[in-house]
């Protein structure tokens, strides 16, 4: 009679399923409100795996929200050669929304806020990581489609900072309160298309500058006429 073998997690298994509830609880609860009890209840197991893998609570958030700045930093580090400005933006608009709305780093966000001044080079690791990182990638490629021609921006920096506001609006900081539950998938690819459309070609408003440019023009052309 032939047995079933049950194949046994892997470290690195066991690894992601530790992050995994710790990130659930410290989304629903909050980083002081946590316990090792707690995580290990949604888990299962015994407290000295967490012990043993990761010292203890504190360590076991630490590594939690170094691995998801990580996965910022390879949202950052994506390869987009071959796309045009449009595109490259709604890949990175697309890839940034989803990373924003997992619940891992929604509760590692609120847990980071409350809790920065007790982490200070933790949160200074994170944002060099991740939002710096994610900018710096925004600036490269407004930078690209300024020398190819594409698109005429003075401030590389300043737009791409503006760029990452507008994915980093109300709609997250809502989810983020508990005040609305994450977007659907259809909501995020309209709301990625609306923000991206929006900064590249604006809303159909005069701008103030432009038509007081215009407006003097005009008016030097009919004083030489």
């Amino acid at each position: 009679m032939a047995t079933r073998s049950t194949k046994r997690p892997t470290v690195i298994e066991r690894r992601r399923a530790m992050l995994k509830a710790a990130a659930d609880v410290f989304f629903e609860q909050g980083y002081a409100a946590t316990s090792i009890d707690a995580i290990i209840d949604r888990l299962g197991g015994s407290k000295r795996s967490i012990y043993k893998e990761f010292g203890d609570k504190e360590g076991l958030f630490t590594a939690l929200v170094l691995e998801l700045a990580d996965d910022a930093a390879a949202l950052a580090m994506e390869q987009i050669q071959g796309r045009d400005l449009r595109e490259a933006l709604l890949k990175l608009g697309r890839q940034m929304m989803a990373l924003l709305m997992a619940p891992a780093l929604l509760g590692v966000h609120r847990a980071m806020v409350t809790e920065a001044r007790r982490f200070p080079e933790l949160v200074q690791a994170v944002y060099d990581k991740g939002p710096r990182r994610v900018a710096l990638r925004i600036t490269e490629i407004l930078d690209a489609a300024t020398r190819s021609g594409e698109a005429h921006v003075d401030d590389c920096a300043l737009a791409a900072n503006h760029f990452i506001g507008m994915l980093r609006g109300n709609l997250h900081l809502s989810v983020v309160l508990g005040l609305r539950p994450v977007p659907s998938e259809e909501e995020i690819e309209k709301f990625v298309v609306s923000a991206v459309d929006i900064f590249l070609f604006g809303i159909s408003v005069s701008h103030p500058a432009r038509s007081r440019s215009a407006a003097t023009k005009s008016d030097r052309g009919q004083a030489d006429e």
